[in-house]
């Protein structure tokens, strides 16, 4: 498609972000990224790398996406949705669009509502009037069942599954390989471990382990 793309990370969710828009056929062209510290992902793509706010609105005067376009995403993933949104917000203010990534391997139901700036990763399976809210991410192998509600800001960790009906609240993270059983309803910023098996609904602001799930202290 050959559309200009910045990314804000530059760790692991930036790196499976690059492997889909080469699929795609898009060009990153710019990553931003907080920690002075992280070099590795700018050094082996050949990239310019900026820091901060600072580095993004001196890149902004080089570029002018206001006049080229540009999209952008926020590549953070873990429980840290509520920063992946107010990154994609800052951008966007910022003359950076928003965009969808749909690895060409997932599967998305015609019916699937998706909202701005999801990232929906190799093999992911979206079923039949499943509901996405803004920034969230499915990762790869990951199952939503028909039906299902992820609000804003989640992220569906590798290989879970959530069954038909599933409603999960903003910012809650659902760890690799967890299992959300049918009709279950999760809390925002709710983190469920990898492996865990939830059974009952949820309530916000903890994290549940295990099989069956339980709270973690």
């Amino acid at each position: 498609m050959n559309r200009k793309i910045v990314l804000w990370g530059a760790t692991g969710q930036a790196k499976v972000l690059w492997e889909l828009f080469e699929h795609t056929h898009d060009q990153v062209i710019a990553i931003f990224e907080n920690n002075q510290e992280i070099l590795q992902l700018s050094s082996q793509k050949k990239v310019p790398m900026y820091y901060g706010t600072n580095g993004f609105l001196e890149w902004k005067s080089i570029v002018n996406p206001e006049k080229n376009q540009v999209y952008g995403l926020a590549a953070i993933g873990g429980s840290r949705g509520q920063d992946r949104v107010e990154l994609q917000k800052f951008m966007q203010v910022h003359n950076i669009l928003p965009i969808t990534a749909i690895h060409p391997t997932a599967f998305v139901a015609g019916d699937v509502q998706v909202g701005e700036s999801c990232q929906i990763l190799a093999h992911a399976t979206i079923c039949a009037e499943a509901i996405l809210g803004n920034s969230c991410i499915i990762n790869s192998s990951a199952i939503i069942e028909h039906e299902c509600i992820i609000n804003t800001g989640v992220h569906i960790g590798p290989g879970a599954k959530l069954a038909g009906l599933v409603e999960i609240g903003e910012y809650s993270f659902v760890g690799t390989g967890a299992i959300i059983l049918p009709r279950i309803k999760i809390g925002k910023n709710v983190v469920v471990g990898a492996g865990a098996v939830v059974t009952k609904n949820i309530e916000d602001n903890i994290t549940v382990i295990g099989n069956p799930a339980r709270r973690y202290h």
